[in-house]
């Protein structure tokens, strides 16, 4: 597998651009639509953590943080990344994904995996897509598992909250044999089958 490279990709009104000190105001305002920094399973930042978040996205070797912007309006919405990114075998995550409420129930999310996954399998040449989530997120894991990802299983007492308490994390994976059925079917929910 190659290893991810900074990409700009878009589709459907949706870009996907490599993250950036210039997107500081725009993640923050994103993250203020619905607070969701309050959300205990969540990797959104407070406000004023905004410009910390995306140096430490920067600074994460193993970690392709990109901003999700609204091209109709150029509005920042959220973030997403690849991460846990293992070119030796051919595995990379997908995660650190939040978007601006208003958002949520969009054709926002289901696009960026459109295009995080097509660039992953068929230009990056992954063999295995992940995803990892907080138990107690159920909205992500239904989202994953509407993509078509298999659950891999649960990580019991994995990694602590930001309240301090500890998680399960859920793991999912996509592999390669499975992506040109996911892909057909997200197209389709897309509107790009033709």
């Amino acid at each position: 597998m190659n290893t991810p490279q900074p990409v700009t990709l878009s589709l459907n009104g949706i870009r996907l651009e490599p993250l950036g000190m210039q997107h500081e105001h725009g993640l923050r305002e994103a993250a203020a639509d619905g607070e969701l920094w309050r959300l205990v399973f969540t990797s959104v930042p407070e406000p004023h953590e905004t410009a910390a978040y995306i140096r430490q996205a920067l600074l994460t070797p193993d970690r392709l943080a990109f901003a999700v912007i609204d091209e109709t309006c150029g509005r920042v919405i959220g973030s997403t990344s690849y991460h846990d990114i293992i070119p030796a075998a051919a595995r990379l995550e997908i995660g650190y994904t939040w978007y601006a409420q208003s958002y949520w129930r969009s054709r926002a999310n289901t696009t960026c995996k459109y295009l995080l996954l097509s660039h992953a399998f068929d230009t990056l040449g992954a063999q295995t897509v992940g995803w990892r989530t907080d138990n107690l997120n159920t909205r992500s894991q239904q989202a994953i598992e509407r993509l078509g990802a298999k659950k891999d299983g649960v990580i019991r007492g994995q990694q602590a909250r930001r309240d301090g308490s500890v998680r399960d994390t859920v793991m999912y994976s996509l592999i390669r044999a499975e992506w040109p059925q996911v892909k057909e079917r997200l197209a389709a929910r897309l509107g790009l089958a033709g």
